[in-house]
């Protein structure tokens, strides 16, 4: 029993602890006598909890899936206008790692008329899935990002960027989190099966020892009955 209990104990880094293996199914259960009904409960209860932390992650992990392509998408917005506010004011442009660093670039140099040079921004607006508004962006340097529950926040250019890639890179270090979260607790889950399988075949054989032993001894009971 020590060796189960330094199992239940011990837990990956976000706490979720690790199912104990039953080795040896006697000495678990508290010997040949033991009620099996408390031990089925425990499995039943330990499994349910594992299968409602695995459905929570899940729906995590879908959360992030489709939050992670909206920042990327927002930090590429946010780093083009910035981009294109710096070449018009003549600032040296900030270098940074990006993929998206040439896609820039590459729109940046189609404004390099001298007649486009001093045109507003133009662009679509999505105002639902399939409808769409033309209209011009006025560049003031600043642009407003939505933080939720209907609330939007005017960022200079470059603290947006900051806090998109802030954003970003948290959201990807929570993804890996859940998705290594999840390997973990169906390796636990598979653990409670094999449990379960183990403790319910160590009962049948029990059972099935038990009705021999009651056999014999009846069986040796009718023939003493009959040497009388």
């Amino acid at each position: 029993m020590a060796s189960t209990s330094k199992a239940q104990m011990e837990l990956n880094p976000r706490g979720i602890p690790r199912a104990p293996f039953v080795d040896n199914v006697e000495e678990y259960v508290g010997g040949k006598d033991a009620e099996m009904d408390s031990v089925i409960k425990k499995f039943q209860e330990t499994s349910a909890k594992y299968r409602y932390m695995e459905l929570n992650l899940q729906q995590r992990r879908k959360a992030l899936m489709v939050k992670i392509p909206d920042i990327e998408q927002t930090l590429s917005v946010v780093s083009f206008l910035d981009a294109r506010r710096r070449k018009a004011l003549g600032e040296e442009e900030e270098k940074d790692e990006m993929d998206d660093d040439d896609d820039i670039d590459a729109l940046l140099d189609g404004e390099e008329d001298e007649d486009e040079k001093d045109k507003p921004l133009t662009t679509l607006f999505e105002l639902n899935d399939t409808l769409y508004a033309e209209a011009q962006v006025q560049e003031t340097g600043e642009v407003g990002l939505w933080l939720g529950a209907n609330t939007m926040l005017m960022y200079p250019l470059a603290e947006a960027s900051e806090l998109l890639s802030s954003k970003l890179s948290g959201a990807k270090k929570n993804l890996s989190e859940v998705v290594e979260d999840l390997e973990w607790i169906r390796e636990q889950v598979t653990v409670m099966e094999v449990n379960f399988a183990r403790v319910h075949n160590w009962d049948v054989k029990r059972r099935r020892d038990r009705k021999t032993t009651e056999s014999h001894l009846k069986q040796k009971g009718d023939e003493s009955d009959d040497e009388k």
